[in-house]
């Protein structure tokens, strides 16, 4: 985990990657209980017999949202700011999924620093998320996640 003593310190850092995720994996369980969570039940999610004949895949894929709803947790296990009081999710300006995630693969993000700008009471971060599978070289998602961090 990367340790960032302020925002003071992170002003140093736009422009650069900060961090790197763990790896993590992407099992049957939990895209199912993604599944009933968004009600996304979708068959090229949950149906592997299915999948293995009809999809491109040839496996049961997770859904986008679950990958892109792992960027909170990837931040959380790879960074910490000292010094503020609250993080809010403030938004996301860009999403892409460019590569499927099939059950079964392992995902890390890489976090860059792409903007801060100085909000009342702190400032709002940009963070440039890419969600990479392990062993391939597209990314599966590649996000622009706003939080707004407050001292």
């Amino acid at each position: 985990m990367r340790i960032i003593a302020d925002l003071n310190e992170l002003t140093g850092l736009v422009a650069t990657e900060v961090a790197v995720s763990d790896w993590f994996g992407v099992d049957q369980d939990r895209v199912a209980r993604f599944a009933e969570a968004t009600n996304d039940r979708q068959w090229i999610h949950l149906d592997a017999d299915r999948a293995r004949r009809e999809s491109p895949y040839r496996t049961t894929i997770a859904h986008g949202f679950l990958t892109l709803s792992l960027l909170p947790y990837f931040l959380e296990q790879t960074l910490r700011i000292d010094g503020l009081r609250l993080l809010v999710n403030y938004g996301l300006n860009r999403v892409r999924f460019p590569a499927p995630v099939p059950v079964g693969s392992r995902v890390r993000a890489r976090v860059a620093l792409a903007a801060l700008e100085p909000i009342a009471g702190g400032a709002q971060l940009e963070w440039q998320v890419t969600v990479e599978r392990e062993n391939e070289s597209k990314p599966a998602c590649v996000a622009s996640l706003l939080v707004r961090c407050y001292v």
